[in-house]
């Protein structure tokens, strides 16, 4: 049977995705075994939408919301800081809140999230509490002959973490995709290529598990962050640059929860038959 489903797509810092709500249980993709076909093809940026993913808007027992998030090769991931952020900016947007804080539920477990407004009362940016993040033990390994040490930190997903002179000249491709799927990552992982500014401004680029090179991680920033702290590289808090954009990240001391601060971008409605 032919399928029609709405969606939104949306992007954060150009990290895109499609949303599609289910709240009212009004879209037709009910069948889980299909789930990762079907967002194979909605993600091709040839023959589908395009996009690094798709997120499913539902309800939840736990939350205001619960957020299921996939990659683009079809394989679902605990959180996506980018994505949150456009999520909650769609529920709001389309009425299904008023609240100024919500509660999401993801596989990394619940998110709060913060509105910020501009004097028309429109959101301008969305400030999300990440949690605490899982410091693992630094780990070394030969990429091509070359050793390099791994900052292994988690977000609720996990990071590997570069610290290089210039981001620029990463072979992203080559060295991102040997280290996701390296065997010390069973589960595979993000991959971030770091370079430090200055104590309060670090440059970074994002090789997404699942997905290859994207243009801003949101959980990769927060990472990066916590990394540069440990390494007495940077201050607490400090504006990540990305290939997209800009995010403003705040690893809290006394609570050791780390914030997350960046605007949430959506691009246009549409409908799409699923021909597959």
């Amino acid at each position: 049977m032919e399928q029609t489903v709405n969606f939104t797509k949306m992007h954060g810092l150009g990290n895109d995705y499609i949303y599609i709500e289910a709240i009212k249980g009004n879209h037709q993709i009910d069948e889980e075994k299909n789930i990762q076909k079907i967002v194979r093809y909605l993600s091709d940026r040839h023959f589908g939408i395009g996009g690094d993913g798709v997120i499913f808007i539902e309800k939840s027992k736990n939350a205001d919301f619960k957020m299921r998030m996939f990659n683009s090769d079809g394989s679902e991931a605990e959180m996506c800081g980018n994505g949150i952020r456009c999520f909650a900016k769609y529920v709001y947007d389309e009425g299904f809140t008023q609240k100024e804080i919500i509660k999401i539920e993801t596989l990394a477990g619940i998110k709060e999230v913060t509105f910020i407004k501009d004097k028309q009362n429109r959101i301008e940016k969305v400030k999300v509490n990440m949690g605490i993040p899982k410091i693992e033990e630094k780990k070394q390994i030969f990429l091509f002959d070359e050793k390099m040490e791994i900052n292994v930190i988690s977000m609720g997903n996990p990071h590997a973490i570069i610290f290089v002179d210039n981001v620029e000249h990463i072979d992203i491709e080559k060295y991102g995709s040997f280290i996701e799927n390296h065997e010390i990552f069973p589960q595979k992982t993000n991959v971030e290529f770091v370079q430090i500014l200055d104590k309060n401004l670090i440059k970074m680029r994002v090789w997404e598990r699942g997905a290859g090179e994207t243009l801003a991680c949101g959980t990769g920033a927060c990472a990066s962050v916590v990394a540069g702290v440990i390494n007495n590289l940077t201050r607490r808090k400090v504006k990540t640059l990305l290939t997209g954009g800009e995010l403003e990240i705040e690893w809290e001391k006394e609570t050791n929860e780390i914030y997350m601060t960046g605007i949430a971008t959506k691009v246009f409605d549409g409908k799409i038959k699923l021909d597959i």
